[in-house]
């Protein structure tokens, strides 16, 4: 039961991180909401070792600079799924 709740929450932290990046960074990013979840999810991952090689070890505990760390990695995620989208032929 765990696990579940485990899964739900890392849903709902990358939906609310996902959605912070998208509003952050200028423009249209035309995707769903599955991939802001997945962006999310992707930023904090990215914002954790951005952490890791500026601090060191993590120490686990939540706190608001996880927070802002993964709306940074969430953002250097969106950049790079924007630049990397094709363009769309007329």
């Amino acid at each position: 039961m765990a696990t579940v709740y485990l899964v739900i929450s890392w849903i709902v932290f990358g939906g609310i991180v996902g959605a912070i990046a998208r509003f952050l960074v200028p423009g249209q990013q035309s995707m769903s909401i599955l991939m802001t979840i997945l962006l999310g999810i992707a930023g904090s991952f990215v914002g954790g070792a951005i952490s890791w090689l500026i601090f060191g070890t993590p120490t686990g505990n939540i706190n608001p600079a996880g927070w802002i760390m993964s709306i940074v990695g969430a953002i250097i995620v969106v950049l790079l799924y924007v630049r990397l989208q094709k363009p769309k032929s007329a």
